[in-house]
């Protein structure tokens, strides 16, 4: 032990003192998936605090030469089995009230390790060094750089107090609400029913995703009335906080601080009512830990549980789900496995890894890819197996899965909406993930794997004057609509309706069983995407002037993998997004011979190339005349009235003539109208646009392209799915041209059948909430990826998927 002393001693130079702002990881290595609980523990850099596991710390050790690491091992308690779990009072893990993770407590031994020879020497001792006690006392007692981000993420945010209480007003209608026996005024329902706080009316609440709930009677109320806030009868107790206000127009919960006021306004003693109903938190709480996968995706079949090389689940962080069930399909295809498994080993990433290798994408995703396919983690967990009776056999067995915390850390870096607690839409990720790892390949077009999913489209455009142009671009992704007047089954629709309509007349509900949803086949949704569209207002180098064109679109390349985005939500009654309650039919094989592009066709004329005027008069903006003549009548100036209409995005009269009033000494007032005036966008409208979930620089593009009016925009937006969902990067290299070029020469391509190896489904009302799960297809059957449960799909949902994603079939 005298020599080991000495050779700590000779290394003291290589240990740090952490300081508060030090990242210190002690849960999981930089380069695996290993923990202290793994068979070799945890070793602990003190030099840089990064940690590794048992496999990979001398290639630590090689690469920085730091020999001094504290070794972390951790072994499970014996738990009784029968231990009481508590029920959850806060969306949060690991606090107090929040949720109890259940899981087996542990012992943990420490240890200092000397590399290269492994020499150890016991913690804690008074023999050691003080720096050396201190440097290990500061990281044991340091909050963990994984544990951190995890707490702060999942905290929630406390409710705001409502701008509508303070000033509420409220109708002396003689309404009094008795304490007990409440009905909604609209139908026959007795729960989840909500009081208006203006008027007294008493309201179902909104139905919910999967048929229950209200029939949203109180939030029609509110659209037909305005009346702002409603609290939720069953909540109230002399605890008014803990009431359940929501706010329509804030569309949130909110504190109501004149709440007693506003109940002792309809003869409500709110000391004396007890709680019956869950608040809208609880409720949300509830479904976290009670939600039914089996009614929604598998019909409440026992699942076998699947173990070995490829078949390792991902444990949820929290509404991480999108990025589990996207990861789980790309890496199950062979240009990804092969670029970050097959051909790329640990050790090759850390080595051309930057110092910290938790920050770089390249080490982060190949740990990653690792964990998924080797098969290392897919084991059965141990503490589920020793729980398991005679009874419970191989069916109930449980993998613990993997957390892909570093990864979503470096995926998000450069998208701070990935970085949040928050649900996200599994399009928008993976098409960022290929972003990313298109800017990480560049230069190397060979090892690119982002590239066996993209592909070019050709918009060709006919315009009245006969004459024809070419538009290419590429993307990675086959954005479809699906045409519900094409169903399958119109008859039992309709059918259904009149069932519907009858039901309601009665004041019955319809019964799980007798809800007919629209089946869509494939076949339609494809032919949708190729059928022609008519263009308005197609600036026609031909006849220098804007007229109507057609335009008609085709693939120029097939790529390796293709996935389908089922547009399933579209903009419903009061602007509110909706989810598309529809099947579509899809098949194992498709044929897409019928969509490759034939290029230019013999004797066709091509439009002129677009010059500098051509480009200004296709983009200059345009006034709306109804509004200008308005003006005009007024004794304004024609030219002055056309930019004020413009400058006010055709908003209307009194919006142009305020803006034209203030204007009228502007220095360029008389000036031509320029490409300039196109630019001003009504930062409201885009607040607006936003909230339905479009990014703000789509926003702006469709407002600008459709003069300002939100409902055009919004079709605008959904018409040009092109703009919306490909990348950046790809914009740049579309090109409008009369003349195709060769821009696809760098693009994979082949034969046009493919065949259905992956879905990802997603449950709930909005990409932006819900849950996502990948079935994938794999040694000749279908497996179900539900975060950490991996396990043989029973009934794969071929019907109910939001991307598809297929695999080119070898000719």
């Amino acid at each position: 032990m005298t020599c080991t002393m000495d050779l700590l001693r000779s290394n003291l130079s290589r240990v740090r003192i952490p300081e508060p702002t030090n990242r210190i990881y002690k849960q999981e290595c930089c380069l695996s998936f290993d923990t202290p609980r793994s068979e070799g523990g945890l070793f602990i850099d003190l030099n840089t605090f990064l940690a590794f596991g048992k496999d990979f710390v001398v290639w630590n050790y090689e690469r920085t030469g730091d020999p001094v690491y504290l070794h972390i091992k951790q072994t499970k308690k014996l738990v009784p089995e029968d231990r009481p779990s508590k029920k959850p009072m806060l969306l949060a893990i690991g606090v107090d009230g929040g949720f109890d993770s259940n899981e087996p407590e542990y012992d943990e031994t420490y240890s200092v390790v000397i590399l290269p020879n492994y020499a150890t020497l016991p913690f804690p001792s008074v023999e050691l060094p003080e720096k050396v006690r201190l440097a290990v006392d500061a990281v044991l007692l340091a909050e963990g750089a994984e544990r951190k981000e995890q707490l702060a993420s999942w905290t929630t945010d406390k409710l705001k107090i409502s701008s509508y209480a303070m000033n509420l007003q409220q109708i002396d209608n003689g309404v009094i609400v008795p304490p007990s026996g409440w009905k909604c005024s609209k139908c026959d329902k007795t729960e989840n029913l909500w009081l208006n706080l203006t008027d007294g009316m008493i309201l179902c609440g909104r139905k919910n995703w999967d048929g229950t709930g209200g029939n949203n009677h109180a939030v029609e109320h509110y659209k037909d009335t305005g009346y702002p806030l409603a609290v939720k009868l069953g909540t109230i107790t002399a605890d008014l906080e803990a009431a359940d206000v929501y706010s329509y127009p804030e569309d949130d919960s909110v504190l109501d601080p004149m709440l007693g006021q506003h109940l002792a306004f309809f003869g409500i003693d709110f000391s004396s009512l007890q709680k019956t109903e869950m608040t809208t938190a609880e409720r949300e709480l509830d479904q976290n830990t009670n939600f039914d996968w089996n009614r929604i995706q598998e019909s409440g079949q026992e699942v076998e549980p699947v173990f070995g090389p490829g078949y390792t689940g991902l444990v949820n962080l929290g509404n991480s789900c999108y990025l589990a069930a996207t990861m789980q399909v790309v890496l199950s295809t062979y240009s990804f496995c092969e670029r970050y498994y097959t051909k790329q080993s640990l050790k090759s990433a850390f080595e051309t890894a930057p110092a910290d290798p938790t920050v770089d994408f390249n080490m982060q995703l190949t740990k990653l890819a690792h964990g998924l396919l080797s098969g290392k983690y897919s084991i059965p967990s141990l503490e589920k197996c020793e729980r398991m009776n005679s009874s419970s056999s191989a069916i109930n067995a449980k993998q613990e899965g993997i957390p892909p915390r570093m990864f979503k850390t470096v995926i998000a870096a450069n998208h701070p909406e990935f970085s949040t607690m928050r649900q996200q839409d599994a399009l928008e990720f993976f098409l960022h993930f290929l972003d990313q790892v298109e800017q990480q390949n560049s230069g190397s077009s060979g090892d690119n794997p982002a590239r066996s999913f993209k592909f070019g489209i050709e918009d060709r455009i006919v315009c009245s004057s006969g004459k024809v142009a070419y538009n290419r671009r590429h993307d990675y992704i086959l954005s479809l609509n699906i045409p519900l007047h094409e169903a399958a089954n119109k008859d039992e629709i309709e059918a259904f309706q009149k069932l519907k309509a009858q039901k309601i007349s009665e004041g019955k509900e319809l019964g799980t069983d007798e809800i007919v949803r629209p089946r869509v086949p494939l076949e339609a949704c494809l032919a949708s995407f190729s059928s022609p569209e008519e263009i308005h207002d197609f600036y026609s180098t031909a006849l220098q002037a804007k007229t109507t064109a057609t335009k008609t679109a085709r693939l120029t390349s097939f790529p390796d993998y293709l996935v389908l985005h089922m547009r399933k939500f579209i903009m419903g009654d009061g602007w509110v997004p909706k989810k598309l309650d529809v099947y579509v039919d899809v098949p194992d094989i498709i044929d897409l011979s019928q969509m490759r592009s034939k290029g230019p066709r013999a004797g066709e004329e091509l439009l002129p190339e677009a010059g500098p005027e051509d480009e200004f008069q296709s983009n200059k903006p345009s006034a709306n005349e109804d509004i200008v003549s308005q003006l005009v009548s007024m004794g304004f100036n024609y030219l002055h009235c056309q930019k004020a209409a413009i400058n006010t995005s055709n908003a209307g009269v009194e919006e142009a003539m305020n803006w034209l009033l203030s204007h009228m000494d502007d220095p360029d007032i008389n000036d031509p109208i320029s490409q300039k005036e196109d630019f001003v966008v009504d930062q409201t409208k885009v607040d607006m646009l936003l909230q339905f979930g479009f990014q703000e620089a789509i926003a702006r593009k469709a407002l600008k392209a459709s003069g300002g009016d939100i409902e055009k925009a919004t079709d605008w937006i959904f018409n040009n799915p092109e703009a919306s969902i490909s990348s950046e990067s790809d914009c740049l290299n579309a090109t409008t041209s009369s003349t195709p070029t060769n821009l696809d020469a760098a693009l994979p391509d082949g034969g046009e059948r493919y065949r259905l190896m992956g879905i990802i489904s997603h449950i709930g009302t909005s990409t932006q909430c819900g849950h996502y799960v990948a079935h994938i297809f794999k040694d000749g059957r279908w497996v179900i990826f539900n975060d950490d449960k991996v396990g043989v799909s029973v009934n794969p949902p071929k019907d109910m998927g939001y991307l598809y994603f297929f695999e080119r079939l070898k000719e």
